[in-house]
């Protein structure tokens, strides 16, 4: 598998590939994150659009009812779940580190709804630090062109850290998700119109 050469030509493909989310500090990344479950990204800058115009910092996440954070993010959906998990990572986030969102793996997975995947979408995009996060784009898309033959997220992140460079770790990431958004579609992929399908196995599985 010839990994920087795909990575070569999806570069090309999609030269502006990078988070879609909205926002201006680590902490909104963490919270449009955190909303962005089961939800489009359209859909959470909407909502965080008007969000942050009212609240933006830990603290005041920190002191807000539930009720009141459900209101204001209900169109993202699992907004009850949700509400819980931002308000309680606030308060953590406001007791253990000052109000500051940390820059470590481990002390972000502790927070209450930050898993690896939202780890690592804060880590490279709000610190400018290496790392591999998972979504559903990247779990099918690296399994499916052959990347990886992996069951599980944390999986397919330990293997793609390995077979690609440190250096492309993060661009690698928005790059498989632009792919896997606009052409390795879930249900039907563009095979006929994918600029990587001779190096992909399900592509050469159909057509050998």
């Amino acid at each position: 598998m010839q990994v920087d050469k795909i990575l070569d030509i999806l570069e090309n493909d999609y030269p502006d590939a990078e988070c879609e989310l909205n926002y201006e500090t680590a902490f909104e990344l963490l919270v449009a994150t955190i909303l962005s479950a089961q939800c489009t990204d359209i859909r959470v800058n909407k909502v965080t659009k008007e969000l942050f115009k009212k609240y933006n910092k830990s603290e005041e996440f920190a002191l807000l009812k539930e009720e009141e954070l459900q209101e204001l993010i209900k169109s993202c959906g699992l907004y009850k779940s949700k509400s819980k998990k931002i308000i309680d990572s606030s308060k953590m986030i406001v007791n253990e580190y000052n109000g500051n969102v940390p820059d470590d793996l481990e002390k972000l997975i502790k927070l209450p709804g930050v898993g690896r995947k939202t780890a690592n979408v804060v880590l490279s995009n709000a610190f400018d630090i290496p790392a591999m996060a998972v979504d559903t784009h990247v779990f099918r898309v690296s399994n499916r062109i052959g990347l990886v033959d992996c069951k599980t997220p944390e999986a397919v992140e330990v293997e793609l850290m390995r077979i690609i460079p440190k250096h492309r770790w993060t661009k690698a990431h928005h790059l498989i998700i632009f792919h896997g958004r606009r052409t390795c579609k879930a249900r039907s992929p563009e095979c006929n119109n994918c600029s990587i399908s001779k190096y992909c196995r399900y592509y050469n599985q159909f057509n050998s």
